[in-house]
């Protein structure tokens, strides 16, 4: 069987300069991998006339399926739709149920009139298929040519997501035999990328050739992701649990999870399995580690709260850090982050305690005490322990890495003090 490949292409000034990320691409690749569609290229063009143009000549040669997002405003800068109107030599008429839609929105659920500019979102070229767009008004449209399949949507995200989760996504698995794409990913820390390749070399040099390793490292710690593509899902998926298992064990001394799950998701399995607790008293990452700890649903279980005590007089009032500790040694010290981690678990009543201080850059930096400098404690009722990390990268990143380490450092002491 023939692989299936997709291009996808966003269309937006936005998304060149940075105004705007592009979440589309990332979204829609994970649910077309689903379905066993390959993902050839991605690519962003800005609103202009050849650039569009020209991206669907190229990725038409390439991929089977061309998605493409962007454009479909009532704007004179959205250029898509009359663009298409022209490439698939179309003429534009009015699709009556799509007005209709328009109509209702405006007259009855906005309760204001439509303008022609609106009314015009109805035309569409005539030698398009109209995807119903529930979620906005601007409608999508499937155009075929040369065996090819050319999808157009908007670039609103929920708007985008609806068209693909009702029309999209059912359809193209009838229209080609996909096959099976399956993934199988771990995260490991407390080893680089360098030393994690030089470790499972033998490994990964014994792989089929219908088997790919990835490395994917990020802030401290790195995943590996196994995949494979093929027709018969049974003993595809029996021989990639045999390989995974295998690569479990050559990682087991700085394996994680086994799971695509990111540490503060592991974290907070960790602590839903013994019903226990955390609170972070934070500094130097502003509460960022408690962010991270309360983004997935359900945290209130295992996460109460934090301090977020980044003037002295905070860590003092609060904390009960002494007066002659900042003063002496600092804030950015063992001795402040212990006590730091012992008030917070105690004013917040939990299992355990995180505590951070540092210096995240680019000022504020002393020749002792380094921009990237941070002080980590964790606690519970017996025993606290703190550990110094010197980071060096910018601030965003040093607040990122500080949180990922803290988390793996609370990880490791559930693990060998339960």
């Amino acid at each position: 069987m023939n692989k299936t490949y997709a291009s996808i292409i966003t269309i937006g000034d936005e998304l060149l300069i940075g105004q705007v990320v592009d979440t589309n691409s990332s979204w829609i690749a994970q649910e077309l991998n689903k379905i066993g569609i390959l993902v050839k290229h991605r690519v962003a063009v800005g609103d202009v006339w050849e650039d569009i143009w020209a991206a669907l000549d190229e990725e038409s040669k390439k991929a089977d399926i061309i998605l493409i997002t962007g454009g479909l405003g009532p704007t004179a800068d959205d250029i898509t739709k009359p663009l298409l109107c022209k490439y698939f030599n179309g003429t534009m008429v009015i699709d009556q149920p799509t007005l209709d839609h328009i109509t209702h929105i405006f007259e009855e659920v906005l309760k204001r009139p439509m303008i022609e500019r609106n009314a015009k979102q109805a035309e569409v070229p005539d030698t398009c298929t109209v995807l119903k767009n529930d979620r906005g008004t601007a409608p999508g449209m499937l155009f075929k040519k040369e065996h090819k399949v050319f999808i157009s949507m908007p670039g609103v995200p929920h708007e985008m997501k609806f068209i693909m989760t009702n029309h999209v996504l059912p359809m193209l698995p009838e229209l080609y035999n996909t096959g099976v794409i399956l993934h199988r990913t771990l995260l490991t820390a407390g080893i680089g990328e360098s030393f994690l390749a030089e470790l499972i070399k033998d490994f990964e040099e014994s792989l089929p050739n219908h088997v790919k390793l990835a490395y994917l490292p990020n802030y401290g710690m790195v995943r590996l992701r196994l995949t494979t593509w093929g027709t018969d899902s049974t003993s595809l998926t029996k021989e990639l649990d045999d390989l995974f298992n295998t690569l479990k064990i050559n990682v087991k001394e700085y394996l994680v999870v086994d799971k695509d799950h990111p540490m503060e998701m592991v974290v907070g399995q960790l602590l839903n399995e013994r019903k226990q607790t955390v609170a972070t008293a934070e500094s130097c990452t502003g509460g960022y580690i408690a962010h991270l700890l309360s983004i997935h649903p359900g945290s209130s279980t295992f996460f109460t709260g934090t301090v977020v005590s980044y003037a002295n007089i905070i860590k003092e009032r609060m904390l009960d850090v002494s007066h002659e500790i900042l003063t002496t040694v600092g804030a950015v010290s063992e001795e402040t982050v212990i006590q730091m981690a012992k008030s917070v678990r105690e004013l917040m009543h939990t299992d355990y305690a995180i505590s951070v201080s540092g210096i995240m850059g680019p000022g504020g930096a002393t020749d002792e005490k380094p921009v990237g400098l941070v002080w980590v404690a964790i606690a519970d009722k017996d025993k606290c322990i703190a550990k110094a990390f010197h980071f060096r990268f910018d601030r965003r990143r040093n607040i990122e890495l500080t949180a990922t380490n803290a988390l793996n450092m609370l990880r490791k002491f559930i693990l060998e003090n339960s």
